[in-house]
């Protein structure tokens, strides 16, 4: 059944360790790649979906956002039911919303949020592998929380950025950056307006270093300061990354995730 062209929100998550990233690739297999396989079935037509934020190989999500425009009747239930049951394992649409035709998913978001989770234990972890990221050094966490402040506020992220990125501007606003320990894993948590390809994997390998003692917290704000990403460090690994939450204005109110624990989304 058939009418009018309508815009649907669906709230996705994923386990990114088991695609090469979100985006569309010819030689890979996506996250985008199987949710269109799934959407195109419920639908009976081909559907393309937009994101709130391309994640990278191994980078996870509990709070991604997309939408697509479909001329299909279903109601939002059917389409969180019908498209679940043609996903695999690893993606699972949580809550489908018609909304207006002007609703982008990623340029009608006003912030997001990321958390960067590192196991910091002298043993490498086994179950959680792809879940995490992990430090065999010891980590001063205050020391790490000392530096993160100097990255709150509005900045340029040129020294935090991929070589590859594609933003035109590197001045993104940090509203937070907290660094809590949780017996043997400590939680990197980030919001800000809007993230550079990177961004907070390479502020994870920063505030890291910083931790280790293998630098001193005011590095961070050399860091930022001289806008040179070969002064940066290394880019911390992808598996310890989580999208969180992406931020919609008041007209676009959508389900809220049930709150997690303190670590795992």
């Amino acid at each position: 059944m058939t009418g009018p062209m309508k815009r649907v929100a669906l709230g996705i998550e994923y386990d990114g360790s088991a695609f090469s990233g979100w985006q569309l690739q010819s030689s890979a297999y996506s996250v985008q790649e199987e949710l269109e396989g799934a959407l195109s079935k419920v639908a009976d037509h081909p559907v393309r979906v937009t994101c709130a934020g391309r994640t990278d190989a191994g980078v996870h999500a509990t709070g991604q956002v997309v939408h697509f425009d479909s001329a299909a009747v279903r109601a939002p239930r059917a389409w969180v039911h019908g498209v679940n049951a043609n996903l695999s394992k690893h993606v699972a649409v949580q809550w489908a919303v018609d909304v207006a035709p002007e609703f982008h998913a990623r340029f009608s978001a006003v912030r997001r949020r990321y958390r960067y989770i590192i196991g910091n234990r002298p043993i490498r972890p086994t179950f959680l592998d792809a879940r995490i990221t992990w430090e065999h050094r010891a980590l001063d966490v205050e020391r790490m929380q000392e530096a993160a402040r100097f990255l709150v506020g509005m900045h340029d992220f040129s020294s935090f950025r991929a070589v590859a990125c594609q933003a035109k501007s590197p001045v993104r606003e940090v509203f937070s950056l907290n660094v809590t320990r949780y017996g043997e894993y400590i939680v990197l948590e980030a919001e800000a307006n809007a993230f550079l390809h990177h961004m907070v994997r390479n502020i994870a390998g920063v505030l890291m270093d910083i931790g280790a003692v293998k630098q001193a917290p005011q590095w961070a704000n050399e860091v930022l300061m001289a806008k040179d990403r070969t002064l940066g460090g290394v880019t911390a690994p992808p598996h310890g990354l989580y999208l969180m939450k992406v931020y919609y204005p008041a007209p676009f109110a959508f389900p809220e995730r049930p709150p997690a624990n303190d670590v795992f989304p």
